[in-house]
């Protein structure tokens, strides 16, 4: 009878058990999203206090803002776009991780992008590209040739999207160019994600086998 049930609905049911676990990514964009709606109430305060402020950093150590300058947003297709990547990528990701590893991952790369920000740049930063790019790097390495939309209509393959993004970060960095993207931030949440991935690389592949056999991470 169970093996009927987990044939029948698919693999995204543990093998033990029939409820299905609460997918963190959508939490995770809820969060978001309210945040923004306290944003519009008090934007200066809710920046001075949450976003990532070197001199406050520096200064008034103010090391909480690592962690949550990536729940601020400077506007709503700011924060659309990335909660969009961050379903795409997260939802898949998710299915081979587990909600512990991915919330474990998101945070690395977050905070690991807020760092490089703070360390090569000496001005605000709010948003949560620095982990998507870090998601990105995740799911190139997960599914290289998934094919994704880049600009909603040009098919690409995941890995060829990732080298892309990559190469225009690292010379966006280098260059010094400012256009109010926080490109050092990206660039270290992929740099930050290639961390994480090349530590837990021995239990990536162990992951990515129960998946494809199993269909549960």
């Amino acid at each position: 009878m169970y093996e009927r049930y987990y044939i029948e609905y698919g693999p995204q049911y543990r093998r033990v058990g029939f409820r299905r676990p609460k997918d963190v990514v959508l939490t995770i964009i809820m969060v978001n999203f309210f945040v923004f709606l306290v944003e519009m109430v008090a934007p200066r305060t809710m920046v001075r206090l949450f976003g990532l402020v070197p001199p406050l950093i520096t200064h008034k150590l103010y090391l909480w803002q690592f962690a949550t300058y990536m729940f601020l947003h400077g506007n709503f297709w700011h924060l659309f776009f990335n909660m969009f990547a961050l379903y795409i990528f997260g939802h898949e990701l998710v299915k081979v991780w587990g909600n512990a590893r991915f919330l474990a991952y998101y945070f690395f790369t977050g905070i690991g992008a807020g760092l490089c920000a703070y360390l090569f740049t000496n001005v605000p930063t709010i948003g949560a590209s620095g982990a998507i790019y870090g998601l990105l790097l995740a799911y190139g390495v997960y599914f290289p040739n998934q094919i994704l939309l880049l600009y909603f209509f040009i098919p690409i393959k995941a890995k060829y999207l990732v080298v892309i993004f990559g190469f225009i970060e690292l010379l966006s960095s280098i260059s010094g160019y400012t256009d109010g993207i926080a490109h050092t931030a990206h660039l270290g949440g992929m740099l930050f994600g290639a961390i994480y991935l090349w530590a837990t690389r021995k239990r990536a592949r162990e992951r990515i086998r129960e998946y494809y056999f199993y269909g549960y991470p």
